[in-house]
């Protein structure tokens, strides 16, 4: 298991915070050994959660130019034939996958093909789950096509950053890997 490059700086910002936390509990309150590994417990699960969440697991993966794989861990909430305004402007099958923070947070391409479109768009941080969190949040389009068909993929999260949104023109895979 590799840990993401973006994640190194969160994961060190966190180790140091909880050191000083658990310094400091055990400094004055030395004498409360309850207390103590109260904290101590608490912190290694929450600096644990933190780095599992910037964890690429090594996978095997089905590849072949008829396939489409998920992009992403997740639950697939929504299937359903919407009018897509951005790129084909008409009605396509919309399939909505829902990531936990639990879930790891690793984006792919669906298809192996050339980028013909990678757009940022600046937005708002609603939750997930508000009804305009897919066209007012922060997102990423990125358009996949490979001669038989485009896909349009379309990742809503505040990690999304326009620096990383350069994508080579051919492209099947995730950037991380």
């Amino acid at each position: 298991m590799k840990i993401h490059r973006e994640g190194f700086a969160t994961i060190s910002l966190v180790f140091l915070v909880l050191a000083l936390i658990n310094g400091a509990v055990f400094y004055w309150f030395g004498n409360a050994p309850a207390l103590c590994w109260t904290v101590s417990i608490i912190s290694l699960a929450f600096f644990l959660f933190i780095v599992s969440f910037f964890r690429i697991p090594s996978r095997q993966y089905t590849t072949g130019d008829s396939l489409v794989v998920s992009p992403c861990d997740g639950k697939v909430v929504v299937i359903e034939e919407v009018y897509e305004p951005e790129y084909f402007k008409d009605k396509r099958l919309q399939v909505s996958i829902f990531m936990s923070p639990a879930n790891v947070h690793v984006n792919r391409n669906p298809i192996r093909g050339t980028v013909k479109l990678s757009q940022y768009h600046a937005g708002k941080y609603l939750v997930a789950w508000h009804p305009k969190s897919s066209t007012e949040n922060e997102r990423h389009s990125v358009v996949i096509g490979n001669g038989k068909t485009d896909i349009l993929v379309k990742t809503n999260c505040r990690c999304t950053c326009p620096q990383d949104c350069e994508l080579p023109e051919t492209w099947h895979g995730s950037k991380s890997e």
